[in-house]
């Protein structure tokens, strides 16, 4: 009945939902692990600050590097957050034989494979299940639940932010400008919002589900990224008249082994079950070749969410340490990269065009796309009381994304179109 020590790299909210979670439910934890968890050590950046969660003034330090190298300590969690400094001490921590358990989607996304090279080597764990997602296991689930399955496509709502945003421009009419305003009044937005709206906060996380599905090293320059910031309540009206829904998704898809991974503002059938998710939830949906279509909701943020997934990382790497296995579970990624280039990426795609209200005006636009061998499956032109030009909204069939680079370029060649005001993938 030894007790396991922790070190604890950050005290924020996520910190000290941990500190939480493992004091409040010791007798439950050591139990499932057969001896106590003890907090060992914790460090802050500042120890003067005030906290609304009390502990022992003795176990506070500034020196994050006490932690790491204190012997007595087994397992470092990292709630720190940052890159930099961060991996400095995850990797020392490793190599002195701890074992990680980390939230830190910066770090794991950038640095992912060589800390987890280094963990084999030294054969410690590093579990990161509340890097993405918050508490929804998805990161266990694709190692351990899909082992026996080849995943093919990984659709996500990983933002809550985002996801917030697109539901109440849908939900009340309401613009871009307006909501992301009202998110940050409410804490749901950052002050500078740029990572979440423009995708790259997405991004990161579908660069690390992407490489734990496929099991090859995906890094974030491998994911094509759009945000948000140019989506228009006119955009919204007119997916729901069409019978979408738009959402921030990242799709991670492949065919034999080949792959591709974007995040992007996407227009996804009401009838799909990612559709339905609103406000700051985040879903995961997975389609495995032998199991079909799952999908996996819940809070996507948050200190108690977040800090359940944490612990629930912690119990398994104590669990492990028992047994004597750590390091056996880690997915080292095996397989050769193979990126999918522009000609075998395929997808639906809309448009929205301002052009001349005149005769003969849409039989140019429809020579284009039949000029690159992009089919149609819908065209409509209408009248805007608002707008002096007319608007033709487009839908195609399944087109190549090089296909479709062509069709663009060549309409903002055309004179008679004044404006590709908006251009979304389609899914379902």
């Amino acid at each position: 009945m030894k007790p396991v020590k922790v070190g604890l790299l950050g005290l924020g909210t996520v910190g000290a939902g941990v500190v939480r979670i493992v004091e409040g439910n010791q007798e439950d934890l050591s139990s499932q692990v057969g001896s106590p968890i003890i907090i060992e050590r914790i460090a802050v950046k500042n120890a003067d600050k005030p906290r609304d969660i009390e502990v022992d003034s003795a176990k506070i330090t500034t020196d994050p590097w006490e932690l790491i190298r204190d012997p007595e300590i087994d397992v470092i969690v990292e709630v720190m957050g940052g890159i930099a400094g961060t991996k400095e001490y995850i990797l020392e921590a490793l190599e002195r034989g701890k074992h990680i358990v980390t939230a830190n989607k910066d770090l794991m996304a950038l640095h992912g494979s060589e800390i987890l090279a280094k963990a084999q080597e030294k054969q410690c764990d590093v579990f990161y299940e509340a890097s993405v997602a918050g508490g929804i296991p998805i990161i266990r689930t694709l190692i351990e639940g899909f082992s026996s399955d080849k995943i093919m496509k990984i659709m996500g709502i990983v933002n809550g932010t985002t996801n917030y945003i697109l539901s109440k421009m849908s939900q009340e009419g309401a613009s871009y400008n307006d909501v992301l305003k009202e998110a940050q009044e409410l804490g749901y937005a950052e002050s500078d919002p740029t990572s979440d709206v423009e995708g790259l906060d997405a991004a990161r996380k579908m660069a690390i589900l992407g490489t734990l599905g496929f099991r090859t090293n995906v890094e974030l320059n491998d994911v094509s990224v759009s945000g948000i910031s140019g989506v228009s309540k006119e955009d919204i009206a007119f997916a729901k008249r069409l019978g979408y829904d738009m959402k921030l998704l990242g799709i991670a898809e492949r065919e034999d082994e080949e792959f591709s991974i974007s995040v992007q503002p996407t227009m996804i059938r009401t009838s799909h079950p990612l559709a339905s998710v609103n406000g700051v939830f985040n879903a995961v949906y997975v389609y495995g070749q032998a199991v079909g279509e799952t999908m996996f909701y819940g809070a996507g943020a948050g200190a108690m969410p977040t800090a359940t997934s944490i612990v629930a990382d912690l119990v398994a790497v104590i669990k492990n340490l028992k047994l004597g296995v750590n390091g056996l579970k880690q997915i080292v990624p095996y397989k050769q990269k193979k990126l999918k280039s522009d000609e075998a990426i395929f997808y639906k795609n809309f448009l929205l065009l301002h052009v001349d209200d005149k005769a003969g005006v849409l039989a140019k636009i429809t020579q284009v796309f039949a000029e690159y061998d992009v089919s149609l499956d819908s065209v409509v032109q209408q009248a805007n009381p608002n707008n002096p030009d007319a608007e033709i909204i487009i839908v195609t069939h399944n087109a190549s994304k090089a296909s479709m680079n062509k069709v663009m370029r060549h309409l903002e060649e055309l004179a008679v179109i004044h404006r590709i005001k908006s251009h979304y993938r389609v899914e379902g």
